[in-house]
């Protein structure tokens, strides 16, 4: 069923550059309002592709990204395809599972399929009358002057068009911010971090999932990690995170066994053998890059979007989070500014620049916690620390993940708050601890205790020692 606009149409022509899930999202965005939409991607239709290319890491949706899609009605619909994941779960060397929970009772991320949610966005862009999808078009040149852009076909035509405004959805290696990096005074870097990471899929066990479905298995091991998340289909897509010269230490499938008996022993049954070795060698490992810039506009007539603006690593689940917010956020100040473009583009990267720029950030810091930090006592104490005192002080203290992932809390903003909790909670547990260690001290000094009583033969404490120490 098409739907009509919130507004009459403006015949303003606004041109999305990427159909992925930004440039979709971001085609209903300004649909909504009015206007003219044209949404270019370079790749065929992938809902009537044969095979999807692309990226395939699972998608974890989480408060931004449900508000964005809420929005445009979309909310519900995505959700209910979507598995809820309430904890991480924790795999031991030795097998055990400990769950660490996300939130309080009741707070969830959701595992999404990323080619679904896609096709579900496209579709509903295309109900829009106003907006038009046009497939297999890949940009050649445009104008940030005039608006003028030329995009070629794969039969070596041509096709141009004139717009009011450009918006490059087009992803990491953005063919639209090409054009910011011949301008002087834009910021750019992009890092490579020397991890790579591989998909494999553990399949159902008699029609059922092989382990817990709500929950991100995590399989943390100091250096490197492997995750799984849900899927409709009861498979766990699982994704090995490890520096690449260590995948190319292996190169047979008889050393994948070893590696997998040696690190992960829990998974080879549930996987299978025969599978591990196949997939392993199905495709090497992939990188993974960060990317940072500034400011997001040209004039009035380009702004960036979604990975094109800041490409971030997979290790905080906010990607595609940060990406939706970006879609809202720029409707937000469009409202304050009655859609002034001169207004709005400049306005847009004061305001997200500073928020990319420290999501990006956290999600390498996340990378470290994943792999190392949840195996850390120090950790899971402080974790259950800040979890009793958001409890009796919901408004005061406010776990770091818990305003990343179940608040719109400005990504800089949590970050400054986090480390100022932070600093209070430590010198809290100092002051406490000392305060013990005095009290302690001063009730043994008023009230000796009767040495007589307390004494252990030495034989027996030895005895103790030699027990505890081979415990």
């Amino acid at each position: 069923m098409e739907k009509s606009a919130d507004k009459p149409n403006k015949k303003k022509v606004v041109a999305v550059v990427g159909g992925g899930l930004v440039g979709a999202l971001n085609a209903c965005f300004f649909a909504k309002r009015g206007f003219n939409v044209e949404v270019f991607e370079s790749r065929e239709d992938i809902r009537q592709a044969k095979i999807v290319k692309g990226r395939s890491i699972n998608l974890a949706l989480s408060h931004r990204g449900r508000q964005s899609l809420k929005h445009v009605g979309m909310e519900d619909k995505i959700v209910s395809q979507g598995i809820p994941m309430h904890a991480r779960m924790i795999h031991s060397l030795k097998g055990k599972q400990s769950p660490i929970p996300y939130g309080k009772k009741g707070q969830y991320i959701l595992s999404v399929d990323r080619a679904n949610l896609n096709k579900e966005l496209l579709t509903e862009a295309e109900t829009y009358p106003n907006t038009k999808l046009n497939f297999d078009h890949k940009l050649q040149d445009w104008s940030a002057e005039t608006g003028l852009m030329t995009f070629v076909r794969s039969d070596g035509s041509k096709e141009q068009i004139k717009v009011d405004l450009i918006v490059g959805c087009d992803g990491a290696f953005s063919a639209i911010r090409k054009q910011f990096l011949r301008r002087s005074r834009f910021n750019y870097s992009q890092t490579y971090i020397p991890h790579g990471y591989m998909e494999l899929t553990m399949p159902p066990i008699n029609g059922e999932f092989a382990m817990k479905p709500n929950f991100l298995h995590i399989w943390p091991r100091n250096t490197f990690m492997m995750i799984a998340l849900p899927n409709l289909d009861k498979t766990f897509t699982c994704t090995l995170f490890m520096p690449f010269e260590e995948f190319e230490k292996i190169t047979t499938g008889d050393e994948v066994i070893e590696f997998f008996q040696k690190y992960f022993p829990d998974t080879i049954p549930l996987i299978g053998v025969d599978a591990l070795k196949k997939d392993y060698f199905r495709l090497p490992a992939q990188a993974m890059v960060s990317v940072k810039c500034s400011p997001y506009h040209i004039g009035d007539k380009c702004v960036l979007m979604g990975d094109a603006a800041h490409a971030v690593v997979p290790f905080y689940g906010q990607g595609m989070n940060a990406g939706f917010e970006d879609c809202i956020v720029f409707d937000e100040i469009m409202d304050q500014l009655n859609e002034d473009f001169s207004a709005v583009l400049p306005e847009y990267s004061r305001v997200r620049v500073p928020d990319d720029h420290a999501i990006a950030d956290l999600a390498m810091y996340n990378y470290v916690e994943m792999r190392a930090h949840v195996n850390s006592k120090w950790f899971l104490f402080r974790k259950h620390v800040d979890n009793i005192l958001h409890f009796l002080m919901p408004r005061t203290i406010i776990p770091l993940y818990t305003m990343v992932t179940f608040t719109r809390t400005r990504y800089h903003e949590a970050i400054e708050r986090w480390h100022w909790q932070d600093k209070v909670v430590n010198r809290g547990l100092l002051l406490c601890t000392t305060g013990a260690i005095l009290g302690g001290s001063y009730l043994l000094v008023k009230n000796p205790p009767d040495i007589n009583k307390l004494s252990i033969p030495a034989e027996k404490m030895w005895n103790r020692l030699v027990a505890f120490g081979s415990s």
